[in-house]
């Protein structure tokens, strides 16, 4: 399944940047903060890595459009501190393939929103004694699909800098609890990331 999900992934990103009367692209590294809205643990103390691929193309002197495919680490880390002695990460390791559109601000600006359909590569739960045991980790549901927000900023010609949020619309997991934005029963990705983009090509 995560092959066929892969490659569909793929053709897709590429036919689209194909089709495009006027597109450039390139690679994209960037660095995620995240945390998992509903589990009773906060801030975004989770870092994990952001890789891949991105298109965009012109719509109009002020308007562009975009899209990714990229790897993203997602999930929880709570280190043991004086009034918590408990340990606990979970790694969630995603294929993402973020949609959206941009408004440029001014030459050097734009801001962007959009939508990120997700596929759950793996899960991980640990504690202080290492990895949870099968019956006690969770399940984590196969997509995500999280809303978009953020900020773009042209360092050089061919680098600029995004600067985003992300936010799960629909539960990853079936467990009960309230937090932050949500007051629902599951669990939601919530990431911020910052993310180099360079250029491979002429515009």
């Amino acid at each position: 399944m995560n092959r066929i999900f892969l490659i569909t992934a793929v053709l897709l990103f590429f036919a689209g940047a194909s089709t495009a009367q006027r597109f450039t692209g390139g690679a994209l590294l960037g660095l995620n903060g995240s945390q998992v809205e509903g589990d009773g643990y906060k801030g975004y103390s989770k870092p994990g890595l952001a890789a891949g691929f991105y298109v965009e193309t012109d719509i109009s002197a002020m308007v562009f459009a975009g899209m990714e495919l990229k790897y993203n680490e997602k999930g929880v880390r709570k280190n043991p501190d004086a009034k918590d002695i408990n340990k606990y990460i979970l790694r969630l390791n995603y294929i993402d393939m973020p949609v959206y559109a941009a408004v440029r601000t001014n030459e050097w600006g734009a801001l962007l929103a959009g939508i990120q359909p997700g596929y759950l590569l793996s899960s991980k739960e640990l504690n202080a004694y290492g990895e949870l045991p099968p019956e006690d980790q969770s399940e984590f549901k196969k997509f995500d699909l999280q809303a978009i927000l953020g900020f773009q900023f042209q360092i050089l010609d061919r680098l600029k800098t995004d600067l985003r949020f992300a936010l799960s619309v629909v539960k990853v997991a079936d467990k009960s609890g309230e937090s932050g934005y949500y007051v629902h029963e599951g669990l939601f990705n919530n990431v911020i990331s910052v993310t180099a983009f360079y250029q491979i090509g002429s515009r």
